[in-house]
């Protein structure tokens, strides 16, 4: 059955008598959020709770993104220009409409990103990789080029919300617990979920033009059903970006139920202070994810990301609490 026959299938619940199209019931429940075992980003690991909730079973796609649109005239951050006041001694050529697009390069020199990440004026969800690139053949792609306030505009239309990163990560796991990835078999990662194989970034064993997104459900679902929740794209959630997870609560009569994370006084990049725009948290790794460059194809993994910068890895899904 294809994936879209499956986003708009009704699936059978007896939480509730009328279930969101295309979304999972997540059932909720405490686990232990993060990891201390890899980024200290996600330490330490702590005890959360969070209710039930109905998550989007796939990323939404370059086609539902387009709906939106169609009905709306939504027009994303990566199809304006930038304001100047807004982005203190940028050059000129920065101040255009369009986004970062990956492009592997020949060879590298240290760690700088910016000889894989370049910004191309005209890339934008529509073209993704820039002016001369189109979403035709690629409706059940996952969206991207999609900034925080435009994956939040699409969730406000649809009459759902984005999800915490506890919420997030609480489904990543499907059900599995003190597990390091979102499944229990060792299999190789590029047979659970669309990572990178090969030598990141120069080098890729996929044929070209296969080593980007891929269709939504290409991979195996986790145990709620849930699927690309680990690779393909990076997806935003609602939480401000924290540099590590807060102490775990002193009693377990304290664990914390459905908490936010972060906080927007704490959420800017301190390497850019002058640059007033609060970063968010990513999940899930993205098909740029590779063991010698970026481990963050897990569910506690996480990644800051500025709230104006949608990119040709992020994406995101929705959620729909219960009253």
């Amino acid at each position: 059955m294809a994936i879209d026959d499956l986003l708009e299938r009704p699936l059978e619940s007896a939480t509730t008598d009328r279930q969101p199209g295309g979304m999972v019931w997540i059932p909720g429940g405490q686990f232990m959020m993060g990891s201390d075992d890899h980024y200290p980003e996600e330490r330490p690991a702590h005890p959360v709770k969070v209710a039930g909730f109905w998550m989007d079973l796939a990323p939404v796609t370059n086609r539902r993104f387009r709906e939106f649109v169609a009905a709306t005239g939504y027009v994303t951050v990566a199809e304006k220009t930038p304001y100047a006041e807004d982005y203190p001694g940028a050059l000129p050529e920065m101040l255009r409409a369009g986004s970062l697009v990956f492009t592997p390069p020949k060879s590298v020199d240290g760690p700088d990103i910016t000889q894989w990440w370049n910004f191309k004026t005209g890339a934008n969800w529509r073209r993704p990789y820039g002016p001369r690139s189109d979403v035709r053949g690629k409706l059940d792609h996952p969206v991207v080029h999609v900034a925080f306030a435009d994956a939040l505009a699409y969730a406000e239309w649809a009459g759902l919300q984005l999800p915490t990163e506890a919420q997030w990560e609480f489904a990543a796991r499907g059900g599995l617990e003190g597990e390091e990835f979102a499944w229990t078999d060792r299999r190789p990662i590029t047979d659970m979920a669309n990572v990178w194989d090969g030598s990141f970034p120069i080098y890729s064993t996929k044929p070209r033009g296969k080593d980007r997104t891929t269709p939504v459900g290409s991979f195996p679902p986790n145990g709620y059903g849930l699927r690309d929740m680990i690779g393909n794209v990076w997806e935003w959630t609602l939480d401000y970006w924290s540099d590590q997870h807060p102490e775990p609560a002193a009693s377990p009569c304290c664990v914390p139920v459905d908490p936010r994370g972060g906080h927007i006084d704490r959420a800017y990049d301190p390497r850019q202070p002058e640059i007033r725009i609060p970063r968010r948290v990513l999940k899930g790794g993205s098909h740029l994810c590779a063991p010698n460059y970026c481990r963050r194809y897990r569910p506690a993994a996480r990644h800051a990301e500025p709230e104006d910068t949608g990119t040709s890895h992020v994406g995101f899904r929705c959620i729909k609490p219960v009253p």
